[in-house]
């Protein structure tokens, strides 16, 4: 890129040139709308082809092996009977793979639906509701692998290798990184930035650089090392330019951990960018055909029990039973049953997880660790309109100060495919102070979400929204806008991904614990992925992976070692709270919340809520149920 000045086309020349040396070409015409602002009327519903690359990257072939590794215990060892509790992603590829390796795994899921933090759900109308918008990246091996070993590739729907950016000066505009095909990475992404002409001068691309080539060059040990530093500290240690935090970096940011760059790890951002910027396809993106209930966890439910496993629903745990010496006994049940197994895995969410933990481990540093934990609140968006809204048939990362990312799901997504109405799902971040934001959004009111939501629709489609008098953040829309808000929901999720401030990576625990017969899975784990759906399936991959070793007689990868300052200080036993009351907010997922379930919000997790609003009374039917 520092080879590079005068215009588009010329840069375009000297790249040409700097790939024809290192033996690669570009393909012969360059797409006209390169780096333009995309408008216009709303393009038709098209998929791409499964990018062939991302079975042949190296974290690939590497998960593959482990799928391997796993399976080829089947004919091996002692078969274990194994309890996993929570049937999201990380419990149902524990599930599996301890099936892949011939032993029986008891899935036992609190909820009536599986998916955890990915489930989704249908209204009273047949409408689908989903826990969030959930992309599938190329440079997710180990999700691509169970795809592959489920054999439901043809349930992705991928898009054309970009990505698109709101334009905040140019309301109604967006601007483009494309990915050329035929070009491999990390050069790709060099002239994907490099053809841009709307975000970055050329000044400000050649000063990003150099701060990043640590990242590829050590790897891992150097992402590591910055997990002290936020985002913004980074940038400013290595003399970065600001504006790469409004163009690019708040984005990164908010899609990655609903967390803003003041407040995010530097390690996730260079994590993320690591991946994709070693892997050729791994920033294209696909969305999955339907709710991810029905088109991923039924299958992964489905293969479980075809090999001898047992998935239950409306199963939750009230207690994990531990003997003298501090072993699990077994679990016992809201419904006074006992559920006992050979192996137990747990595959909670991190904050309920700390509300389970037996008082005979809650003095054990290794537990304690969780204490530096806690999930990030954010807010999943649907919102339906009376008309079709220009868009794009992609994922959008909006740079608002209030959303993170969106999609019109009427165009990209066939469960709600509509050429007449539009159906946006939209990403609300940051919805706390802890996330970096200044207001707690999950305690308020659908309508106030909504309305501060329409005003930032407004700035994103300004000639298309109207002014409804429904909405006061509209007001200013002139007659020429009049597409009108029909139906709304809005999915609370208090405690989602653990939220990856700077300082807390390195208390992630591992997959093993100090106790005999008792195995974490969870995305919050150890893990070389982030806290998402990637990081949840490898997670519980590798929680298989230790009882299969263990059952196996092999031996497994170990502990991983306590921070001192944890292991240094000495605790005093607490008894667990548990959890209270019924549904998905209080097992850790997220839900439509009646005046009942933010009450059970506002005493059960009262930093959701600003001053007052934390005491306020519960309403007279308020009940236990969220």
């Amino acid at each position: 890129v520092i080879l590079h000045q005068g215009r588009g086309t010329h840069r375009l020349q000297m790249f040409t040139s700097v790939l024809a040396v290192a033996g690669y070409t570009l393909p012969a015409a360059v797409p006209p709308q390169v780096g333009m602002p995309l408008r216009g009327a709303s393009p038709l519903m098209k998929d791409y082809p499964t990018p062939k690359g991302i079975f042949k990257t190296d974290n690939y072939l590497e998960g593959q092996a482990l799928s391997e590794k796993i399976a080829a215990y089947a004919w091996q060892g002692e078969k274990k009977t194994v309890a996993v509790i929570g049937g999201g992603l990380s419990g149902l590829a524990c599930a599996k793979y301890l099936a892949d390796a011939g032993h029986t795994p008891v899935v036992l899921e609190a909820r009536d639906v599986l998916g955890g933090k990915v489930s989704a759900w249908t209204d009273e109308d047949g409408d689908t509701i989903e826990t969030g918008l959930h992309i599938f990246f190329g440079a997710y091996p180990n999700m691509m692998r169970l795809f592959t070993e489920l054999g439901i590739h043809d349930r992705l729907q991928w898009k054309v290798h970009k990505m698109i950016f709101a334009m905040q000066q140019l309301p109604g505009e967006f601007t483009t990184f494309d990915f050329l095909p035929g070009i491999p990475a990390p050069f790709n992404f060099g002239l994907a930035i490099l053809l841009n002409q709307k975000m970055l001068t050329l000044g400000e691309k050649v000063q990003t650089a150099p701060p990043l080539l640590p990242m590829l060059v050590e790897g891992q040990d150097f992402i590591d090392a910055q997990d002290e530093l936020s985002v913004l500290d980074f940038m400013r240690k290595y003399g970065m330019p600001e504006r790469i935090n409004e163009e690019v970096f708040i984005s990164m940011a908010k899609a990655l951990d609903f967390i803003d760059p003041d407040k995010l790890s530097m390690t996730v951002v260079l994590t993320a960018m690591n991946r994709f910027l070693n892997e050729d396809d791994g920033l294209q993106m696909a969305f999955i055909d339907g709710g991810q209930s029905e088109r991923l966890c039924e299958p992964l439910k489905r293969y479980i029990e075809a090999r001898g496993g047992e998935v239950r629903l409306n199963a939750p745990l009230k207690e994990i039973m531990t003997a003298e010496d501090g072993t699990v006994s077994g679990l016992q049940m809201r419904d006074g049953s006992v559920v006992t197994a050979d192996e137990y895995v747990s595959a909670l969410p991190v904050d309920v997880f700390k509300r389970m933990l037996p008082a005979k481990w809650s003095t054990m540093p290794f537990f304690r660790q969780t204490d530096e934990l806690e999930g990030i609140p954010v807010i999943n968006l649907h919102m339906w309109f009376d008309r079709k809204l220009q868009g794009v048939d992609h994922l959008c990362f909006s740079r608002s100060p209030l959303l993170s990312v969106y999609a019109d799901m009427s165009t990209t997504c066939k469960e709600y495919a509509d050429d007449e109405r539009s159906m946006l799902e939209l990403v609300f971040a940051p919805c706390s102070k802890l996330a970096g934001g200044d207001t707690n959004w999950i305690g308020k009111s659908d309508e106030e979400i909504i309305d501060a939501t329409m005003g930032e629709l407004a700035r994103l489609f300004p000639t298309e929204i109207a002014n409804d008098e429904r909405w006061p953040a509209t007001s200013k829309q002139t007659p020429q806008g009049q597409a009108r808000l029909r139906k709304f929901a809005v999915v609370k999720v208090p405690r989602s991904v653990y939220a990856a401030i700077p300082g807390r990576n390195k208390y992630r625990p591992s997959q093993e614990t100090p106790i005999p017969r008792f195995t974490l899975a969870g995305d919050w784990t150890s893990q070389k992925f982030l806290g998402s759906m990637e990081g949840a399936v490898l997670a519980g991959k590798l929680a298989a992976e230790v009882v299969a070793d263990r059952a196996a007689g092999q031996p497994t990868k170990g502990l991983k070692v306590v921070q001192p300052d944890v292991a240094a200080k000495e605790y005093a036993p607490k008894e667990p709270p548990g959890v209270k009351g019924e549904g998905a907010i209080a097992f850790g997922g997220g839900a439509v919340l009646s005046d009942s379930g933010m009450q059970w919000v506002r005493e059960n997790d009262a930093a959701q809520f600003d001053g007052d609003e934390a005491m306020r009374p519960a309403p007279a039917e308020a009940a236990a149920v969220v």
